[in-house]
Parts: structure tokens; C-alpha cells; sequence
């Protein structure tokens, strides 16, 4: 397969239970544009009632595109969407990401922590990765979140760095600030959270679908670099023009 052209990506907002994502953002700490990749709810059905939580939306940065492209351009959404390589390619890929949840309904940072950090350590314990670093992160993660409290509209952020730095930051509403509240540097960490939304048990089945759909029609889009340079036996015809 050839090289992949670099890819301007032209994406569309979203919005889930009224709450509007903005196709293009930049999250904090970093100065790189990231798309909107896809976005869903969070929710439980409680006695036959589904009661929606949170509105989650995942942001990539642009060479998302190329690295995703090579591997997952010419399949479909449905294949994405059956696929745990495919969304793991995502949370562990080699290139920023953005998470964006948005609160429905009130929460307070203990809370939003002691559900995270119980399935993080228990899935590092499971594969046998826990040890005195990922315990520190996980004491350093609560401490951040622990004098907090999340109203209808206010936001947790994430910035997934590939080198393993987890930017966390807070907002009251719809802003994106510059500078997060925290920085971990935890590369199990970084992942574990993403992947606790798009994984294999992510808490976000719509944030899935919604990732499938839109970057099965992004990556299709994508042009390979070698399939466009002419040989030495290719004609004008092959390019749109007229051989003569």
C-alpha cells in the first residue's frame, strides 16, 4: 500500500441530548486542532426506563487520519463497530485524543472517580501491569477530582497524550480552557480512560457507533499518495485526460 496523502479533515458538529460539539476544538494543553470523531450518551434503563448520564464526545487530532487510514480505510462502519482492534487503535494510537463528557445530571468528583479508578485497577490486576507507578497516578487522579462537583452542563476534559501525559481540566460550560487543572503521567492511565468509554466494555455504546460511522466515511475518503504518481506505462488516460 502506498503513502498516505496528509488529510484536512472536514467534519461535522454533533449534538447529543442538546448538548452541541463543535466539529473542530482544541483541547487543553495542546496546541493542535483535533476533529469531532464521534459522540453519544451515557446511560442506564432503569425500570424500563433509559436515564442518560452524560454526553460523551471523542476528539482526534488530524494524523489520526493518516495512521487509522492505512490499516481501516475500504471497510465498512459495521466492520468498525465489530471490531475491538479497531477501537483499540484508537485509544492506544500514536497521536492526541480529546474526551469531552458532559454532565446531564449532577455528579460529584468522588463519584466520577471511585466507578473509574475500582475498573482501572482491577483490569491492570487482571493483566498484570499494577504496580507502585499506576497506583500513584490512580491516588493523584482522585486527589484532583476530589474537590469537585459537576452540574447539568459542566464538563470533565481529557487530553490523551501518545507519550503518556493525561491533561485533565474543568469546565462550567461550554468552554474549552488553554491550561488543564492537572497533568498525570501514566501511560496506562491515559489509555484506561478512553478506553473505559470505547473499549470493550466502554461505558458509551452510542459514542462507539457514532466513532464507526463517521471515520468509516473519513478514512474512505482518504487517497493513497502511490495510486495517484503515473509509471512509466501509465497513460493520460488512466489520470482523466486524453492519450495522444
Amino acid at each position: 500500500m502506498g503513502e498516505i496523502s496528509t488529510t484536512t479533515v472536514a467534519a461535522t458538529g454533533l449534538e447529543v441530548q442538546g448538548i452541541a460539539f463543535p466539529a473542530v476544538t482544541t483541547p487543553p494543553g495542546s496546541s493542535k486542532a483535533h476533529f469531532l470523531g464521534g459522540a453519544g450518551v451515557r446511560g442506564l434503563k432503569i425500570e424500563d426506563k433509559f436515564i442518560a448520564f452524560t454526553a460523551i464526545a471523542i476528539y482526534l487530532e488530524n494524523d489520526a487520519v493518516k495512521t487509522l487510514a492505512d490499516k481501516w480505510r475500504g471497510k465498512g462502519a459495521e466492520e468498525y463497530s465489530d471490531s475491538m482492534d479497531f477501537f483499540r487503535d484508537i485509544y492506544a494510537g500514536p497521536f492526541e485524543k480529546f474526551t469531552k463528557v458532559v454532565m446531564l445530571l449532577p455528579l460529584t468528583g468522588d463519584q466520577y472517580t471511585e466507578k473509574v479508578s475500582e475498573k482501572c485497577v482491577a483490569y491492570w490486576k487482571a493483566i498484570g501491569i499494577y504496580t507502585d507507578a499506576e497506583a500513584a497516578a490512580i491516588k493523584k487522579f482522585k486527589e484532583v477530582f476530589k474537590s469537585q462537583s459537576f452540574p447539568p452542563g459542566s464538563s470533565i476534559l481529557f487530553t490523551h497524550s501518545p507519550t503518556g501525559s493525561l491533561t485533565i481540566a474543568f469546565s462550567k460550560d461550554a468552554s474549552i480552557p488553554e491550561i488543564g487543572a492537572a497533568v498525570i503521567e501514566n501511560k496506562a492511565l491515559t489509555q484506561a480512560i478512553l478506553e473505559s468509554i470505547i473499549g470493550e466494555h466502554g461505558v458509551s455504546p452510542a459514542a462507539k457507533q457514532s466513532l464507526a460511522l463517521r471515520l468509516s466515511e473519513i478514512l474512505n475518503k482518504v487517497e493513497d499518495v502511490e495510486s495517484k504518481v503515473p509509471t512509466k506505462n501509465s497513460t493520460l488516460h488512466d489520470f482523466g485526460g486524453d492519450a495522444k
